[in-house]
């Protein structure tokens, strides 16, 4: 996801935004992405080059910029402890995806599909690292890894207990979060 030039990535930004709203009735298919590039103003021939495995390239284009969006709207988490920050920039990221509920759902469905493995994995670790790097981790070393795969296993299951949750309030999953924290 990051070979792209900052004008390609502002167009499958907006290509996603697009696509979003259409995905609770079309789930994550080529036919939302096809209608969602209309709504854009694209053609529908730029899906190949923005969405080259489809759907599965879809869904990575969100959650790289739902991690972007996540890191820009926690602003400066400096004045908090690390558990702190970690926690902000998590809740921040359920807040963001509240509106979109029904299209995380299916997004997780299609990266549980085992040829979508790959996607799921780099895209899991991506998340770790943003949430990382937005809170100020330099590590670069052995603990580099074990924080990024302890925050990918913490994260995924409050991801999920939040999935569960038909709440309107994200309190219950954030509350789920403390006890691994």
């Amino acid at each position: 996801m990051t070979d792209l030039t900052e004008a390609d990535r502002d167009s499958r930004d907006a290509a996603i935004r697009a696509i979003l709203p259409l995905v609770p009735e079309m789930g994550w298919s080529r036919r939302a992405i096809a209608a969602g590039l209309h709504e854009a103003g694209m053609a529908e021939e730029d899906a190949q080059f923005l969405f080259p495995r489809g759907p599965a390239s879809a869904v990575e284009a969100w959650l790289d910029l739902a991690d972007r969006d996540m890191a820009e709207a926690a602003g400066d988490l400096s004045g908090l402890r690390t558990p702190d920050r970690i926690r902000t920039l998590v809740a921040t990221r359920l807040r963001q995806a509240a509106p979109h509920k029904p299209a995380v759902r299916q997004a997780m469905a299609l990266l549980a599909l085992p040829w979508n493995a790959p996607v799921a994995i780099r895209s899991a670790g991506r998340t770790a690292s943003a949430i990382w790097y937005a809170a100020g981790d330099t590590s670069s070393d052995f603990s580099w890894y074990t924080r990024r795969a302890s925050l990918t296993a913490v994260y995924g299951a409050t991801l999920a207990y939040w999935l569960r949750d038909d709440s309107e309030d994200i309190g219950p999953a954030l509350d789920f979060l403390d006890r691994r924290l």
